[in-house]
């Protein structure tokens, strides 16, 4: 088929030389690439250094003994050394608790780890001062993980607590050396070994986890998914509602498709575009459920009530995409983008913990849907879909976000109507040979 007669031609020389066509496309990549740097790096350049009240659990349940008329308990002396050390004052709010308390914790979210100090803590180490009549059982403090969590935050608490052990041991090996060797001077080398490093860290599981649950981490790619699934389902719906009315071109391969304009207000564009969103999000969430359960087989549970608030999240992020791209026009989906990936990943707190973040990000943390989504699903998946284990303010602020991107989509459409700022556009004659 020949090309058209009518149509302007230019060169693609010409086009290369237009300023128009370089300067935008250099500023906005520019600017992207380099916030997004800003963004990713700067939230996970130091997580150590900038760790503040990082929640874990501290569990005395040491008994004491009375050793020659005199009693001694060293888990609370321990405990007490513990939340007033120095280094860890600011960095570790530690959450003196009985082991009901620390377990239910756990199994909440709502610590990264715990310590715990076992009730013949204070006679172990008694027995490895005192005659050397039987073996000594060795003393021991035992560390609980909780990657459920999340998994870089049990770590972190994980190596805080054996620190702590390590720091504890040094200290009563330290006081038990003089004692030990007035009971058993001759004591063997294994022996002395043993007090000079008394105190062995016991590493479990606090609140364990099922072998396909990533770690911990398949709460944060699922969640992913559902953000995804809203943010470039806003885009696509918002594209094949412009195409139907002929406001954009609809190209398939070599083939262009232009429809007749037909006008449509603002508002009643962007309501139709929520209208397919709420309703193809049900299809989304159940189409990556069962590829996360029925094809991958994570580990999940509550599948009904994954389904429904993995519905409710992609409608709330498609709603707030579409919000987006009906304000501000062309730039919607890299606005769009920044808000809910390139601000909201970083401050989700399902890699790096929260208190591992700095300030800003913590900041973000208090309204970023990102991170919402992840607590209501790692909730769902990994404690039992309890509402303190923060569903229950996850459900709470997918809310207010779908509530708040509608009042700013009709908010903000209406007045573009009221104002004469339609979006189709008369045909413009088309010039036509002459002869």
């Amino acid at each position: 088929m020949p090309e058209p007669t009518h149509l302007l031609r230019v060169s693609a020389r010409g086009l290369l030389r237009r300023r128009g066509v370089w300067l935008p496309s250099a500023v906005i990549l520019g600017l992207l690439s380099f916030v997004l740097s800003l963004l990713y790096l700067g939230a996970n350049d130091d997580p150590v250094g900038s760790t503040k009240d990082l929640p874990i659990a501290l569990v005395n349940t040491d008994r004491g003994v009375q050793v020659a008329g005199k009693r001694i308990d060293l888990g609370a002396r321990i405990t007490a050394q513990i939340t007033g050390a120095a280094d860890l004052k600011e960095k570790v709010d530690w959450q003196q608790v009985d082991r009901r308390t620390a377990d239910d914790l756990l199994a909440r979210g709502k610590v990264f780890g715990a310590l715990v100090i076992p009730d013949d803590f204070s006679a172990s180490v008694a027995a490895l001062a005192g005659p050397a009549q039987h073996t000594p059982h060795q003393p021991t403090m035992t560390v609980l993980t909780n990657p459920a969590a999340g998994s870089f935050g049990s770590s972190m608490a994980t190596e805080i607590n054996r620190k702590v052990v390590e720091t504890t041991s040094a200290e009563v090996g330290e006081q038990l050396g003089q004692a030990a060797a007035a009971h058993r001077p001759a004591a063997g080398a294994a022996a002395q070994l043993t007090v000079a490093d008394p105190v062995k860290a016991v590493i479990q599981e606090g609140h364990p986890l099922g072998q396909h649950s990533g770690l911990g981490l398949s709460a944060f790619f699922y969640a992913l998914v559902l953000v995804l699934g809203g943010m470039l389902g806003a885009n696509v719906i918002h594209m094949q509602v412009d195409t139907d009315l002929g406001y954009a071109a609809s190209d398939k391969g070599p083939f262009r498709i232009v429809k007749p304009v037909q006008h449509a207000t603002r508002v009643h564009h962007f309501l139709v575009c929520s209208a397919l969103m709420v309703v193809l999000s049900m299809l989304t969430s159940a189409l990556a459920l069962a590829a996360a359960v029925g094809v991958i087989g994570i580990d999940a549970s509550n599948l009904t009530l994954l389904w429904l608030f993995g519905t409710c999240a992609t409608a709330a992020m498609g709603i707030t995409a579409l919000a987006l791209l009906a304000v501000f026009g062309t730039p919607g989906p890299l606005v769009s983008m920044l808000v809910l990936i390139g601000l909201a990943v970083p401050s989700a707190g399902a890699t790096i913990p929260i208190q591992a973040l700095p300030d800003f990000y913590r900041f973000l943390a208090t309204f970023e849907p990102f991170r919402q989504v992840v607590d209501g699903v790692r909730s769902i998946l990994y404690f039992d879909a309890r509402t303190d284990a923060g569903l229950g303010h996850a459900w709470t602020m997918v809310g207010i976000g779908f509530a708040a991107s509608l009042a700013l989509g009709l908010a903000l459409t209406r007045l573009y109507d009221r104002r004469g700022l339609h979006r189709s556009t008369p045909h413009l004659a088309q010039p036509v040979p002459v002869g």
